[in-house]
Parts: structure tokens; sequence; C-alpha cells
């Protein structure tokens, strides 16, 4: 258990913290910040999820600078975004700030891809996230932020830059999904 991957656990570990800031009101009332107005467990929600985003960078920085790069981090981190992404993306749909049939999408490409690695592990094969899957991993983070933000800064030039971002996080996740089930194909067809 390296660095990098307590700093992986330590993500998992936030995001219960994460979802009852989104839905228990603490009656901590309103903020208005840069043109957008929302509870302000909702934007302590978003802060913690912007810090649990951040460790993604972190860990994987951390390990390839120090050489820590292992199979169960391989295995962890996807697992660790995944799980962070999807209990945020639900929350959005119950927060009515997303559509569920986008939302539907982007989680089952999620559980797909997480089948295809545990038939790559099967086969004694590691499926690393690759540059598609880790912009996708981003931009479905941003399209996140914007949208637990209420859209803040963008929402004053009124600019849908949340629903812009959402697309753009959905063109990305189905794309990806796509790339790693082409680059496996050879896996899939020799599996029993």
């Amino acid at each position: 258990m390296n660095i990098p991957n307590r700093i992986t656990l330590s993500r998992i570990a936030l995001i219960p913290v994460f979802v009852i800031l989104m839905v228990v009101n603490f009656g901590w009332g309103n903020m208005t910040l840069l043109g957008a107005t929302l509870p302000v467990e909702h934007f302590v929600g978003a802060m913690i999820f912007i810090v649990a985003s951040l460790t993604d960078w972190i860990d994987g920085h951390y390990a390839r600078k120090h050489n820590l790069v292992t199979n169960m981090g391989k295995f962890l981190d996807p697992l660790a975004d995944k799980l962070l992404v999807s209990a945020a993306f639900i929350l959005l749909v119950e927060l009515d700030k997303a559509p569920a049939w986008i939302i539907i999408i982007i989680i089952s490409r999620e559980f797909a891809v997480t089948g295809l690695r545990l038939i790559c592990a099967e086969q004694g094969e590691v499926v690393a996230a690759n540059q598609l899957g880790k912009i996708k991993t981003w931009a479905q983070i941003l399209a996140i932020v914007l949208l637990l933000l209420n859209n803040m800064i963008f929402d004053i030039w009124h600019i849908p830059a949340d629903i812009i971002m959402l697309w753009v996080a959905l063109v990305f996740t189905v794309w990806s999904g796509i790339e790693y089930f082409w680059l496996n194909r050879r896996v899939l067809l020799e599996s029993k």
C-alpha cells in the first residue's frame, strides 16, 4: 500500500462526505457568487468534489515520478474515478440538473469498461487508463463542477457552459468506451 494508492483510497473516502453534503439540508442557507446562487452545503460539497478530483492527478503524478506505478493502482485509480463521478452524476439527476438519459449512457459505459477490465485481468492483462480515457474523465469532472456550481461565472453571460460541457463529456465518454473495446477486442474474442 504505497502513497499513491493511499491517496486514491482517500478519494474514495471523500465520496460519502460529498454525497451527504449534497443531499442533507443542514440549514446553512444560500450563497450568491459570480452570478450563481446555491445552497452553502452544495458549494462545500462541490469544493470537496474538486479536492477529491484533484487527488486523481496527484496520485498519478506521484506514482509516475517516484516509479510507484502498481497493478493495484492501475485498477484502483480508475475505480475511484468511476465511483466519484457516478455518485456525482446520480446526485445531479436527483437535483434535476442533468438529464437522466445522458447519465445512464455515461454510467453504462463506466460499467462496461469495468467489465472489460475484469475480463482482461482474468486473462492476465491490466488495462490502464489511456489518454482518451483521461480526457473523458476530466471532461466529466469539469461538467460536474459546472453543474454543481449552477454554471457559476458563465451564467452572467447566459452561456450554458455546464450543459455544453455535459455534452462534451458524453461524446468523450462514448468515444473512449468504443476505443477501449476496439483496442481490447482480441481479449474479448479469445475469452471463454
